[in-house]
């Protein structure tokens, strides 16, 4: 019951993750001509790293062993997770809109199963192949507003072709996880975060040196103080955590969710319709993440109480 408990708290929280993470999408093209995007990928971790950092000092100095002998696995999760998705999906929000990046995000899902099955063998039961089918259903229900025909209308332009190379980054970074050594979830968000600004430092120097400045405002200095705490600190933290509790996958699949959130966000702030498409979109949706909550629960209640040793915290 208490693993149970565990599992249930997690999916709750990746909820509250893909909510402030459709946020993030929309304030980052809210302002993609006020702030260039690696400038922006730099100060989000910047100011991350400037408010994990007094708390991560201990638990770095108890996990430096493990740091230096798993250093491959946390540079390349930092990269991937950190660096380049950001690069990427800001770039992509340059041309596109937060509407496509959302939705195309939403393919992370699909991604995440194939990749856990080229690199680890993993395989998917059938209520969670089910599940994950449903939620790819809605998310093209609301793509293609309920008309079938409106596929064959489907235009990729550069912005979306960024937004796909940062879905399949993002899904490797997902499956990974598996990788990650086993220190505290502190050490290694501050560790992954400061790879990040290393990484995106030289490209947001670049775009300093070709007159790519920050246009200052309070909207602006509002967006890069969201950007830093709500999708970055407080959501890896969770994000991280709950893919330990209950596997890749099925954190994977909640990327389903940001549709739906930015759907209603555009919908409270935009003042845009909600559609008869919309609803049926967002309960196939949820139908999916509920389907692979009970396929978790009957695997769980296969396994026993012996499933409960195998769950690694990741708090610390």
């Amino acid at each position: 019951m208490a693993l149970e408990g565990r599992q249930f708290r997690a999916f709750a929280l990746l909820g509250l993750v893909m909510l402030f993470w459709a946020g993030n999408a929309i304030v980052a093209r809210a302002v993609h001509e006020q702030v260039p995007p690696f400038t922006l990928a730099f100060i989000r971790w910047t100011g991350a790293f400037a408010f994990v950092a007094p708390f991560a000092l201990a638990p770095l100095r108890r996990d430096r062993a493990a740091l230096v002998a798993g250093w491959k696995e946390v540079l390349l999760l930092g990269l991937l997770g950190v660096g380049a998705f950001n690069a990427l999906l800001y770039s992509g929000l340059q041309y596109s809109t937060a509407t496509n990046a959302l939705l195309i995000q939403a393919a992370i899902p699909a991604t995440v199963v194939i990749f856990d099955r080229m690199f680890f063998g993993a395989r998917s039961g059938g209520l969670q192949a089910v599940g994950t089918l449903a939620s790819i259903i809605g998310v093209l229900v609301i793509v293609f507003e309920g008309d079938p025909a409106a596929a064959m209308r489907l235009h990729l332009g550069t912005g979306d072709l960024y937004l796909l190379a940062a879905v399949v980054v993002w899904s490797l970074y997902t499956v990974l996880l598996r990788l990650r050594p086993a220190m505290s979830g502190t050490s290694f968000i501050a560790a992954t975060f400061a790879i990040g600004v290393a990484s995106m430092a030289p490209f947001a120097a670049w775009e300093w040196s070709n007159d790519l400045r920050i246009i200052w405002g309070w909207g602006v200095a509002g967006a890069l103080l969201y950007v830093s705490l709500l999708p970055s600190l407080v959501s890896y933290f969770i994000y991280n955590h709950a893919a330990e509790v209950v596997g890749p996958v099925r954190a994977g699949q909640a990327i389903t969710l940001m549709p739906v959130f930015g759907a209603f966000i555009s919908v409270i702030l935009l003042g845009e319709a909600l559609h008869p498409y919309h609803v049926l979109g967002i309960g196939l949706i949820v139908a999916g993440i509920v389907l692979g909550a009970l396929a978790l629960r009957g695997r769980n209640a296969g396994k026993g109480s012996g499933g409960a040793r195998q769950v690694r915290s990741l708090e610390g």
